[in-house]
């Protein structure tokens, strides 16, 4: 008999207040999962429960609630409880704040926070109940956070042993962790404690440069590369940081973000930053100097801890770990042999980990996918695009003739098979274009995700182009690290180059792990020599990724993509 776990990230009642996502599993093996943010259609579904994220996984396996034999939350709620964590945050905020009002709503959060975190698993349950009214439930259990993260880094990994990292804003009472994980399971090895984060160091910084913390940090990153080493700002910044394997960022962060950015203001005697359209050179130099922090801090204790545990296997999870150019420091220090980075990296990835928490690591298979949402079959399609009247053909050399529009320069709408899930879009909810000529990268950016032109795009390559165009090549099948380009790449795909810092950020993509995806590439590789598309996600700015063929058809007419392809339909606009 099948055993079917659900994992699932709330964010609400205690535990986050972003990105949930639940994940169902046949033993210990993850087969379909998804944000709720793909089914509400709000970015990050910020303090929400995942309704349709449980009732999608639910029905994708065909099963009840009751027909479950375990529920499993990534919060320990008791290890909140047994710590004086909210207390003395809040005291923090209330000592800054001199209405009465203000410190006596102050006051209330606490207690209401204090309640919230006692009967948390009780206020789970009884949305459970809500939402399928099945009975009884299976047994409701909870794992650790970080543990959760380790286990989504570690169990998924091809390793039989690793060094692990796990690196966010705060997680119960941690902020970051070092981990020994070996056949026997997961040992925590050293535990930074909230606050001091430095996933609220660069989200606090984030949010001076205009940002939004928990989401616009990878903007930072990519602003970074534009920036040079800036002595005044160090000086400044390291009179109250530290960086480095005993790292000390309490100076920004003990007292919340609020209090960060007044203190950021304070000591550079600038105000935050309210326009992201351009950046002076002085906030470039901030961003990069920010990013040298948060590199060197992480590559020193990945350094220190892969001798000290005599593991050069490397593998890391938790928000930070988004950070595609803080990974290629790791990956290129010599301490280092060989690294997997969990693609759905931020608290979404939890319910990944959740479900492995205390199984086995050698009963695990190696990731390689994250296809795991759902998926649309062509009759679908085809009712879909009858019923709302749109003209559409079928070609049967599909992916020959898509590769030709692309190479006459059409902005192109990709929607095939199952929804991926974490952040990056990797040839099933894509936008696709020419890599060939910077014009791609400048028509995106302005017409289609209308967002700031000095952002830059990745590519999508087989496995003979990334050998042709990337420094070092090695496996990269997610978009989540960072290589040097060769002298031909800039020549022939600078669509898809950083132009500050000459580095890509690509998705090798081979016949097994998309096909159809794969024989695309070659298509447009035989047609133009070049086996590379630029590659972005299939969203407008400030929305999630597509999900469904509608939701691809609003963006679609919503936007001035000039294709879009359904499965084996392809829908051109006029003219």
């Amino acid at each position: 008999m099948v055993e079917y776990k659900l994992a699932f990230k709330p964010a609400k009642h205690g535990f986050g207040d972003h990105d949930p996502s639940a994940v169902i599993f046949e033993g210990n093996s993850p087969v379909y999962g998804i944000e709720e943010e793909r089914l509400t259609r709000e970015k990050h579904a910020q303090n929400t429960f995942p309704y349709h994220a449980i009732k999608s996984c639910l029905e994708a396996v065909g099963v009840s609630l009751s027909e479950l034999d375990e529920i499993i939350l990534p919060y320990d709620p008791d290890l909140w409880l047994d710590t004086d964590f909210v207390i003395a945050n809040y005291k923090r905020e209330i000592a800054l704040e001199t209405d009465p009002d203000e410190v006596s709503h102050l006051l209330g959060v606490v207690d209401q926070y204090l309640s919230l975190w006692h009967d948390a698993v009780d206020e789970v349950k009884a949305k459970l109940r809500e939402l399928d009214g099945s009975e009884p439930l299976p047994p409701v259990t909870t794992r650790v956070h970080h543990a959760c993260h380790a286990a989504s880094a570690f169990h998924l990994s091809p390793f039989e042993q690793s060094t692990v990292l796990t690196i966010d804003g705060c997680g119960e009472t941690d902020s970051t962790v070092v981990w020994h994980g070996t056949e026997r399971g997961l040992e925590r090895v050293r535990t930074y404690k909230y606050p001091n984060s430095l996933g609220q160091f660069f989200g606090t910084i984030t949010e001076y440069l205009g940002f939004r913390y928990g989401n616009g940090e990878g903007k930072v990153m990519g602003l970074a590369s534009y920036g040079n080493r800036n002595e005044q700002i160090e000086n400044e910044l390291y009179k109250h940081v530290s960086d480095g394997v005993d790292y000390d960022v309490t100076g920004l962060t003990d007292s919340g973000v609020r209090a960060g950015l007044n203190r950021l203001e304070s000591w550079f005697d600038r105000p935050r930053k309210t326009c992201t359209e351009q950046f002076d050179q002085w906030e470039r130099d901030l961003a990069y100097t920010a990013q040298k922090f948060l590199e060197n801090t992480v590559t020193s204790i990945v350094e220190e801890y892969c001798t000290e545990l005599d593991c050069r296997n490397v593998s890391l999870s938790g928000g930070v770990v988004l950070n595609c150019k803080m990974n290629k420091q790791i990956i290129e220090s010599e301490s280092v042999a060989d690294t997997f980075i969990q693609p759905v990296a931020n608290d979404a990835g939890l319910a990944l980990g959740a479900g492995l928490v205390g199984e086995d690591p050698t009963s695990v298979e190696p990731m390689s996918t994250v296809y795991y949402g759902p998926s649309y079959s062509d009759d679908e399609i085809t009712a879909l695009l009858e019923r709302e009247g749109i003209k559409y053909t079928q070609p049967e050399q599909l992916e020959r003739v898509v590769a030709e529009l692309i190479a006459d320069g059409a902005l192109v709408g990709w929607f095939q098979h199952r929804t991926e899930m974490g952040p990056r879009a990797l040839g099933n909810r894509s936008i696709l274009a020419d890599p060939r000529t910077e014009e791609s990268r400048y028509a995106i950016n302005e017409y289609v995700k209308h967002r700031e032109q000095w952002r830059p795009f990745a590519p999508s390559m087989t496995a003979d182009a990334a050998d042709e165009y990337l420094v070092d090549a090695d496996q990269a099948s997610f978009m989540i690290r960072a290589f040097d380009v060769t002298e031909k790449a800039k020549q022939d795909i600078p669509a898809v180059i950083h132009s500050a810092d000459q580095t890509t950020r690509p998705q090798i993509v081979t016949e097994n792990a998309n096909s159809r995806y794969h024989r695309l590439l070659t298509e447009f590789g035989d047609l133009t020599g070049v086996p590379v598309l630029l590659n972005t996600s299939f969203n407008d700015n400030g929305e999630p990724i597509v999900n469904t063929p509608m939701e691809a058809l609003d963006d679609f007419f919503s936007t001035e993509l000039d294709v879009l392809v359904l499965g084996g339909a392809v829908i051109q606009k006029e003219g």
